[in-house]
């Protein structure tokens, strides 16, 4: 018999799911709204254009083979050129968005990242920048509209994995060439360590990107990704290949140096292992299922710590995070986020609007002398810099709505155990890596990881509309 205190605790438990799926736009069906708005009406022309049309009965595939582009030259070619190809995306998106059918790929996703989006025009609007602002404003739109389009494309299962592979390989290539470096030495192209540290002598590898720290952010996701595909691609040839491009982004990750992608590497690798472990425990006994999680935790944090114990210079650069000011590269962040500290307090409610250029306008007004910065060194410093609170908050929901979102889709393929849950497990590993990676650093805003956060957004959008049911993983 119930009493009344666990009836209680069911109504309370019942009152937080409720909030937790209001928070997270489970509720929404965004479909409907799609179907009775009088502006898709208005484009019926477009439809019926469509479908006459020879060439957009491969417009996916098109899209995807601009984007597949786009991520295949990102390391090797100028942001000028990767602004291009990014404009090409937001063209072909216009194009087949406008002639497509109603109720189709629309998710909670869409609605929270053009939320952001939107106070990031508030922002831009009362930017006392509102030039540089602007100029940041059209970076970040063609970001947007690059979910957008890949949030669409990658709905088919054979294209998702075309684009992950395409990026796999480019990523292989990257890593590749920063092991030589690590081999054969490298000219380091800045102060990237303490000079009065034991590591002042060691090689940091940057490869094709020419900072370590930046290249740590680009390879988080080839770490996450590859290790998927070692269970999502079918066959032994292209698992070995995905195996084998694991230990090499693993490895040329390590020698980046990059602490802050140190960070990002353990916590995006833990999220992996975690929802891998999750999504088979459907097929374990008793005793695994009880006793899984636990033996992960302890595995993990042992070879860790041994690892840090018994590699000298990993272990004095693990020890440099807890230096305080006494390491250099930790002081100089500590004093440019008590300036970006200061900006926040002076512009709470909607910030200087977005993009480096406005953020080099007001900087130096409250920069501690000597501590030159092109950025907050933190993404949510950085974000309620640009958009003060307001936009932070929206950001925060945005997050709220991916994971919740993730989290669920990844239930209803772990019940069908689809092969294509891989790509999700890993979409949301990377996020955790990256986000975690971006406490400390904001190597994200530039495009060629930027473009790679986008991408993971948009993979866990993909999922929205797919049915649960048995897929067969393609190459």
């Amino acid at each position: 018999m119930m009493t009344a205190s666990s009836n209680a605790g069911i109504a309370h438990c019942t009152m937080l799911s409720n909030a937790w799926q209001t928070l997270t736009l489970n509720r929404f069906a965004l479909h409907q709204w799609r179907e009775v708005s009088l502006l898709h009406r208005l484009l019926a022309f477009a439809r019926s254009w469509r479908q006459g049309s020879w060439l957009l009965q491969w417009g996916d595939a098109i899209a995807l083979s601009v984007a597949a582009i786009l991520f295949a030259l990102a390391p090797y070619v100028s942001t000028t050129l990767i602004g291009i190809l990014l404009l090409a995306c937001s063209a072909f998106w216009l194009l087949l968005t406008v002639s497509d059918e109603a109720g189709e790929g629309l998710t909670p996703m869409h609605l929270m990242v053009i939320s952001y989006w939107g106070v990031m025009l508030l922002a831009t609007a009362v930017s006392p920048v509102r030039g540089a602002a602007t100029a940041g404003l059209i970076k970040l739109t063609l970001n947007v509209l690059l979910f957008l389009l890949l949030a669409r494309v990658l709905r088919r299962p054979p294209l998702r994995t075309s684009l992950i592979t395409v990026y796999l390989l480019t990523a292989l290539v990257v890593s590749v060439f920063g092991l030589r470096q690590w081999f054969f030495g490298a000219d380091a192209l800045a102060t990237w360590v303490d000079p009065s540290s034991n590591l002042a002598g060691t090689t940091r590898v940057y490869s094709y990107l020419g900072n370590p720290n930046l290249l740590a952010g680009y390879l988080i996701p080839a770490v996450m990704l590859s290790g998927a595909a070692v269970f999502a691609w079918p066959r032994w040839t292209p698992k070995v290949l995905a195996a084998l491009s694991l230990l090499v982004n693993t490895a040329c990750l390590v020698l980046t140096f990059s602490r802050g992608g140190w960070l990002g590497f353990v916590a995006g690798g833990f999220t992996l292992a975690v929802l891998l472990v999750q999504f088979w425990s459907i097929r374990f006994n008793d005793f695994w299922r009880r006793w899984a999680i636990p033996l992960l935790l302890g595995g993990s944090a042992a070879f860790l710590v041994l690892s840090v114990a018994a590699l000298a210079p990993l272990r004095d650069r693990v020890m440099s995070i807890f230096a305080g000011r006494d390491d250099s590269s930790n002081n100089f962040r500590i004093n440019v986020w008590l300036a970006v500290v200061d900006m926040i307090k002076a512009r709470p409610v909607l910030g200087i609007g977005p993009g480096n250029d406005a953020f080099n306008q007001i900087y130096p007004l409250y920069q501690k002398p000597n501590y030159t910065a092109l950025s907050a060194y933190s993404v949510f410093l950085e974000i309620a810099v640009e958009a003060g609170l307001i936009g932070l908050t929206v950001f925060f929901w945005l997050l709220s709505v991916t994971l919740g979102q993730g989290w669920r889709l990844l239930q209803q393929l772990r019940e069908v155990q689809s092969g294509q849950a891989y790509w999700l497990i890993a979409a949301l590993a990377t996020m955790a890596g990256m986000l975690v990676h971006g406490l400390v650093d904001t190597i994200w805003y530039r495009p060629q990881v930027s473009t790679l956060w986008w991408m993971m957004l948009a993979l866990v959008a993909s999922y929205y509309s797919s049915k649960p049911k048995r897929l067969s993983p393609e190459l």
